[in-house]
């Protein structure tokens, strides 16, 4: 099946958007549970509680007793209220990471208050589309001084839609922000995994809503194939990825060739299938790979092909490099949760 086509529908009575493009699923997104994390963007008015000596952070308190991790908080008095937002998901038993730095983003428009000035996405190569969406955002932002950024779905977009959207995200921006004093609230929920679609996936060749068209349409089949615990690649070898407490353990296997040129392409396979393998499971954090045998000179190679493959990979990813046993290190934002349990067994 050619063309990119997004299916939204539900697992573990719980929403859910899968992306695929040519046959093949490339992304999966799915809400927390119920009473579980707040979803990534969520804003809340904070109170500051205590610092963190040696961090440069501090700890914030949340509505309903819970705790927020602020970094770069230099400058706030205990008691204070600010407004953060969060960045992405703890590890059990801590605290969610917040940033200062608010966000109002939407399917065109990215709203940056602590951002002054008018960008716009550097994928438009077009000038002519350029000048037009500068005058444009201009046009609808006059009068405030919070910064703009126009994405790259303005490229093609109708400009009443895209007019529309900043103004809505600039009202939005502005009700927040009014909103300074006063004890710890929620004040604006994060999007959901139907809204994230919408936003992030463009404009797709087929989008699909009814009940069960995970089900139907193989979905579900896809992603037990995906995050199983090990991933065929085409040259026999194979991955296997073992979340631990501590980091992401994943483990190359050239299969039955011991040649040096057979581990050498089930690396180059594995380097490449690594960044959808870890989205579809939602892993994030500290991930140590253990390469197939591979020489010192073919180092420099793997780098490059693991820079390429994370290169267009939506979730931050750096790259460390080698450690003195020949392990590749790389840290990637935990921006979701892990597939849980409830997931994985009704994929079974």
């Amino acid at each position: 099946m050619k063309g990119t086509s997004v299916f939204l529908d539900h697992i573990a009575g719980r929403p859910a958007a899968a992306l695929m493009v040519d046959g093949r699923l490339e992304d999966f997104l799915v809400d927390p549970p119920e009473g579980g994390p707040n979803p990534l963007g969520t804003i809340f008015r904070a109170v500051v509680d205590r610092p963190i000596k040696g961090q440069g952070g501090v700890f914030v308190r949340l509505p309903g007793g819970e705790t927020g991790f602020l970094r770069h908080a230099k400058g706030l008095a205990t008691g204070q209220a600010v407004l953060v937002q969060t960045t992405g998901f703890a590890e059990p038993g801590k605290a969610g990471p917040m940033t200062l730095k608010l966000l109002f983003k939407s399917r065109y428009a990215i709203v940056t208050p602590d951002a002054p000035g008018h960008n716009i996405s550097r994928q438009i190569k077009d000038e002519e589309r350029r000048a037009a969406l500068k005058f444009l955002a201009e046009d609808v932002m006059e009068g405030s001084a919070y910064g703009l950024i126009l994405r790259s779905g303005t490229a093609s977009a109708e400009d009443d839609e895209i007019a529309e959207d900043i103004a809505e995200m600039r009202a939005l921006a502005e009700e927040i922000l009014a909103n300074t004093e006063g004890t710890p609230e929620r004040l604006l929920d994060g999007a959901g995994a139907h809204a994230v679609a919408w936003r992030e996936w463009g404009d797709p060749d087929e989008v699909e809503t009814s009940r069960g068209c995970f089900d139907s349409r193989g979905i579900l089949d896809a992603l037990a194939t995906t995050v199983g615990p090990q991933i065929p690649l085409p040259s026999g070898g194979s991955i296997l990825i073992e979340p631990t407490r501590a980091l992401i353990a994943v483990d190359v296997n050239s299969g039955t060739d011991f040649s040096l040129a057979a581990a050498l392409k089930a690396n180059i396979e594995a380097a490449r299938a690594l960044p959808r393998c870890l989205r579809l499971r939602g892993l994030g954090g500290q991930i140590t790979i253990d390469f197939a045998p591979l020489s010192k000179k073919d180092r420099r190679q793997m780098e490059q092909v693991l820079r390429n493959a994370f290169r267009s990979d939506p979730i931050e990813t750096a790259l460390a490099g080698w450690t003195p046993l020949g392990n590749f290190e790389a840290q990637r934002k935990r921006e979701r949760l892990p597939l849980d349990a409830a997931i994985l067994k009704a994929l079974q």
